[in-house]
């Protein structure tokens, strides 16, 4: 496959973030790759136009494996990516707007674009029950991602961003 236009970056821990990256992708198609945080690499962001970030809120805080991602990427991308396109899609229990605070401060030290409203899926778990327990997306949200991934596909492809 040749260079995505899309990165998609993801983690998830019980199935929220992973669908919703999941939709985006099939949204942009062939225009996007889809990486685990883990998996995420200097070269990876750098080889990208545009990236969407999908994460759960834990704690008030974005999800730490997506943490660590950015933490090894940050500094050998600095200065490199200015002005490159993006997103994010947040899972969260409550609000969300921690984890979307810290996006949005390391986009901006990237000097990234935004090109399209934060979204966050609020699963309303409060309990530890509700909130360890695997998800399921509403079709509504899938398809709010499904065209948030066709848009950031197409918008890079037409280059509109």
């Amino acid at each position: 496959m040749s260079t995505p236009a899309l990165l998609i970056v993801w983690h998830s821990r019980t199935g929220t973030s992973e669908a919703l990256a999941q939709a985006a992708k099939e949204g942009a198609e062939d225009r996007a790759v889809l990486m685990k945080a883990h998996e995420v690499e200097p070269e990876h962001l750098l080889d990208a136009q545009g990236y969407l970030f999908v994460c759960p809120e834990n704690l008030a805080s974005m999800s730490g494996e997506m943490k660590e991602m950015f933490d090894r990427c940050y500094y050998p991308v600095l200065g490199r990516i200015e002005g490159r396109p993006f997103a994010t899609l947040i899972a969260a229990g409550s609000d969300g707007e921690g984890a979307q605070r810290q996006l949005d401060r390391i986009a901006q030290g990237w000097r990234l674009k935004r090109v399209a409203e934060p979204v966050i899926v609020n699963t309303e778990a409060q309990t530890p029950e509700e909130i360890l327990a695997p998800k399921t997306v509403p079709q509504a949200r899938l398809d709010e991602a499904r065209e948030l991934g066709a848009a950031l596909g197409e918008g890079l492809a037409q280059g509109i961003f």
